[in-house]
């Protein structure tokens, strides 16, 4: 039996209550009593009622936003839980989340003490398995054609299953992508990371800086076309790199015609090959995938120490190659300490990175410190040939001049090992660098690659290092004019060319004679080389004490006479001090100059530096 609910006795009560705010009759016109709260109060009671009974005969204004406001609310909360699930499953990796520091803190969801989202090792073995399957597939690949299973009968089966397993992954992502959806903290964290790509603010990337994640995620914090002035000044990079000193050629005087050309084809395609594969890897293991895996734990606590213990601020800088740099910066310019107003720009060796490399001993000399990774170490992408080292290394020195804000005179570089390459280039193209030290570092790669290949390879060695693997350190420390300290260790089993207890092959010995012999060629005559190789024959304190007490190297003297050319011919090298002096002043004169050039420092090659041999150099 139907039923017109219009004409019930309930419903025109609420129609009169609607009218007048009153429950008399209709005939009653006189003005209710009631307060306009008290009516508006049962107005907007009386229709929750009414849609609880299933009653919906109300029409207008009142009705639009009692089914259309919560439906539509209820459809924009239901889009933005897919767009985050999305996210979720799209999203980086997080490996951890910080503790409050005490001058930043942190948002109040973050907890108070070290956490772990994930574990970085198990989590890893997905991509050490795609790494080992990528580098065998091509073996993997002969194998299959050699027995036959490429052909179309058995291509369309094995299809099936790659298809299956395709499925699963994708199912595999999403109970991923579901489980992080349900962690609050790794919603936040998405949450920030996408404001701050949509806004780079300072705020932003403070809270962002709580969370250390895979850094393929994280913004560009620099740019190298940032600077405004450095096209005006120096002419600036382009896209394909900076300049580099390029090797001399090998046959001097030899016409380039095009059948020499052909007939160097073969060899410059082996050394192509050699480099690009075996020679890389073998210069800068830190670079292979698989190691970097394996000792991603252990990176992971030494970014956690830098962050939490230093204050450190990670960032990213993209070089003039799109190679993407992995920078930590700890700032000491607010401490006591006058040393902290001085940054240190820290270059590690082949297989060091600045979560566990050579930062150490400059922080805890108080310096305010950059450390940076090797192109394809660690966070920093691209793969790490010269070119792509200096190009790095550019856009870090303009980071901390135009980001930062240290000026050239307050910046020191200090490198380990291999990155003598690197600090020498910055020395050489930014004359204005402070100082120089090198710890560990040699003047050429040549021998050293000489040492570790066949006799039988020599040719293809040298010509292979010195086309695609030129590291030519004393060559580019040879245009810096400013204070220079190298560091040699005496039983240093990586940079001698036979064994650690013959220190005379340390290629640190031909780096000091290299460098003497540019800035001081009249002092480095006959006299002054020979004695300044006996000096660096002594294995001990005590042998180089009695070398220089034999010729007694008056070191008042030296000063004045250094400091008299100095003021009449000025500071710009070379210098052709001591071409009329006697062979016994030549002597006395390279010794000290050997001396304030050179500490020795007894330990092995991979040791590190304590504090107390961190010195700045000598100048005068």
């Amino acid at each position: 039996m139907s039923h017109d609910s219009s004409n019930s006795p309930r419903s025109k009560r609420l129609q009169l209550i609607s009218d007048y705010g009153c429950t008399r009759s209709s005939k009653c016109r006189k003005p209710c009593s009631r307060s306009a709260e008290t009516v508006s109060t049962r107005r907007e009671a009386e229709p929750v009622r009414a849609d609880v009974k299933g009653t919906q005969h109300l029409s207008g204004p009142g009705r639009a936003g009692l089914t259309g406001g919560p439906a539509a609310g209820r459809a924009a909360a239901r889009a933005g839980a897919m767009a985050k699930l999305l996210s979720c499953v799209l999203g980086p990796r997080l490996y951890k989340i910080y503790r409050e520091r005490d001058s930043e803190r942190a948002p109040s969801s973050v907890p108070g003490t070290p956490t772990s989202v994930t574990n970085p090792h198990s989590s890893s073995w997905a991509s050490v398995f795609w790494s080992i399957s990528y580098y065998s597939s091509p073996f993997a690949f002969f194998y299959l054609y050699r027995k036959g299973y490429l052909s179309l009968s058995k291509v369309v089966p094995f299809s099936h299953y790659a298809g299956t397993l395709l499925l699963l992954l994708a199912g595999v992502a999403c109970l991923r992508g579901i489980g992080r959806w349900t962690n609050p903290q790794y919603r936040q964290f998405i949450t920030i990371l996408e404001a701050t790509h949509r806004n780079h603010s300072a705020e932003n990337k403070r809270q962002l800086a709580n969370y250390n994640f895979d850094f393929r995620s994280w913004p560009v914090d620099f740019h190298w076309e940032e600077p405004s002035s450095r096209k005006e000044s120096r002419g600036g990079p382009s896209r394909r790199g900076v300049a580099l000193l390029r090797p001399e050629p090998l046959h001097r005087g030899t016409a380039d015609t095009f059948l020499n050309r052909v007939k160097k084809l073969p060899c410059q395609i082996t050394s192509y090959l050699v480099a690009h594969t075996l020679g890389r890897r073998m210069l800068y293991p830190g670079s292979v995938y698989l190691l970097q895996k394996a000792l991603m734990p252990v990176l992971l606590q030494g970014q956690a120490r830098l962050v939490e213990e230093c204050h450190g601020r990670r960032a990213k800088l993209l070089a003039c190659d799109g190679n993407e740099i992995d920078t930590m910066f700890v700032d000491r310019r607010g401490t006591a300490e006058p040393q902290g107003q001085k940054l240190v720009i820290c270059c590690e060796g082949n297989a060091g990175f600045y979560e566990v490399g050579c930062v150490s001993t400059p922080l805890e000399a108080g310096y305010s410190v950059l450390g940076w990774n090797h192109p394809g170490f660690a966070g920093s992408t691209g793969v790490p040939f010269p070119q792509n080292e200096a190009n790095a290394m550019d856009v870090v020195v303009q980071f901390a001049i135009h980001r930062l804000g240290f000026q050239p005179e307050d910046i020191i570089l200090y490198a380990w090992s291999i990155g003598g390459f690197t600090a020498t280039w910055a020395a050489m193209s930014y004359p204005d660098i402070s100082a120089v030290i090198l710890d560990a570092s040699f003047d050429d790669l040549v021998p050293l690659a000489l040492k570790v290949m066949p006799d039988s390879w020599r040719g293809l060695v040298t010509r292979t290092v010195r086309q695609h693997l030129n590291l030519n350190n004393a060559e580019q420390l040879c245009r810096y004019q400013g204070p220079v300290l190298l560091i040699r260790r005496t039983r240093d089993e990586i940079i001698t060319t036979t064994v650690p207890e013959d220190i005379m092959s340390n290629r640190g010995n031909d780096l000091l004679l290299k460098f003497l012999q540019h800035r001081y060629p009249r002092v480095m005559a006959e006299e002054g080389l020979r004695v300044v190789r006996q000096w660096l024959e002594a294995s001990s304190q005590l042998e180089e004490a009695s070398i220089y007490s034999r010729w007694e190297v008056e070191e008042d003297w030296c000063l004045s006479v250094l400091r008299s050319y100095q003021a009449e011919h000025g500071p710009e090298f070379p210098w052709s001090v001591g071409e009329d002096m006697s062979a016994d002043g030549r002597r006395q004169l390279a010794l000290f100059l050997a001396q304030k050039h050179l500490n020795n420092f007894e330990a092995t090659h991979c040791t590190p530096l304590p504090t107390q041999n961190f010195q700045m150099p000598w100048h005068l």
